[in-house]
């Protein structure tokens, strides 16, 4: 995005590429369905974000300025029943390939394998292909990315050269993550199962959603909408039973088990599947009766162990401080040196959420830096 209002600009522009090929978190996030954004009122989207500095920015370039903008590469979108949006071609692929061809039209040179390695007085080193070579651009942008992921190139190695030049930087966490549970042996053949039709509750959040279970715990949707709270300390709690009131599970529960074997009665009581039973046998035994148990299946404490690694992440928070910014996202502690992506201290959940902040600071930081000493090439 920044490449392109360079280009735009009448600027020469050069995109330096650590990996062997370009935009690899990018088709990563394409492998399920490239969620590029969400179709929702401006305000309601804009409150996913936990840092209010990117109103204006989500403002100028939000959800239907993405669609227009994939539009105009050629990939037109649809919208799904949850709001979010995706390609009709639904991978990153086709998207990638316009972007690039449109890129390279514009005259923007990439080059691969050029890993920056730092400062060299007043140049930027790079690690390549033709060994050390040192640049001094008139302006630069740098759009390297937060912690998760590292193997597709986001590996925050960027943090110490930045912070010794004066960039305050907020600590790097997992964002947007599992967690750890360490799980006894009988929940082995659930692991793979999805977790449908439930409430994940933490703090003030209630979410609907659905997670897997995994040999090293918990992960997907339902647990990353309310992996923040969590992470912060709130206790994490299941409804099995959303639909149905307490009062309602109650009811269902007062007879008793009778002759019945407790996975048996439940599931012909409240309609529990079997890995919905699994997890209250996991996390409530010993299982209690009556009202009790009525309350557990409501309100199911989730004992974990703590955030996955932020390796493992799909995104990740912290990064350059707002203060360290201006409006325009330049670096305060280095003129001529902007910032744009998952480097910037902010977080929101998946959803399409995460690519329209990247997409919209990177075309903020091009436009910005494309005025800056405009005399230079």
């Amino acid at each position: 995005m920044a490449a392109g209002a360079l280009a735009a600009a009448g600027r020469r522009v050069v995109v330096c590429e650590a990996k062997p090929s370009p935009a690899r978190k990018f088709l990563m996030a394409g492998k399920s369905g490239l969620n590029l954004t969400r179709d929702e009122p401006l305000a309601a989207f804009l409150a996913q974000y936990d840092a209010g500095w990117l109103a204006p920015i989500l403002a100028d370039f939000g959800p239907g300025e993405v669609m227009d903008w994939a539009r105009g590469l050629g990939q037109e979108v649809f919208t799904g029943s949850s709001g979010r949006v995706f390609p009709v071609a639904m991978k990153a692929s086709p998207l990638l390939r316009a972007w690039l061809s449109r890129l390279a039209a514009a005259g923007v040179e990439l080059r691969t394998r050029w890993r920056w390695a730092g400062f060299e007085d007043a140049g930027f080193a790079f690690d390549t292909p033709h060994g050390r070579q040192v640049l001094h651009p008139a302006v630069t942008i740098l759009a390297l990315g937060g912690a998760s992921w590292p193997r597709l190139g986001s590996d925050a190695a960027w943090v110490p050269w930045l912070a010794a030049r004066g960039v305050a930087i907020a600590p790097f966490r997992p964002a947007n993550m599992g967690f750890t549970v360490d799980w006894s042996d009988h929940m082995a053949r659930h692991f793979g199962a999805p977790v449908k039709g439930v409430a994940l509750v933490a703090g003030g959040q209630r979410e609907r959603g659905e997670f897997v279970l995994s040999a090293r715990g918990i992960e997907g949707g339902g647990v990353y909408a309310v992996s923040r709270a969590v992470r912060e300390g709130a206790a994490l709690t299941l409804d099995l039973a959303p639909d149905r009131s307490l009062s309602e599970v109650t009811g269902r529960l007062a007879k008793g088990s009778g002759k019945e074997t407790m996975a048996n009665w439940l599931r012909k009581a409240l309609k529990l599947d079997p890995v919905k039973i699994a997890l209250l046998q996991e996390w409530g035994r010993p299982l209690p009766k009556g009202d009790r148990l009525a309350r557990l299946v409501k309100a199911l404490p989730v004992r974990h162990g703590g955030p996955r690694p932020i390796a493992e992440a799909i995104s990740s928070a912290g990064g350059i401080a707002q203060e360290a910014l201006t409006e325009a996202l330049e670096l305060r502690a280095l003129p001529g040196v902007f910032a744009a992506g998952e480097m910037l201290d902010w977080e929101a959940p998946t959803g399409g959420y995460l690519l329209t902040a990247c997409l919209a600071t990177g075309l903020l930081a091009g436009r910005a830096a494309s005025g800056y000493g405009a005399a230079a090439p």
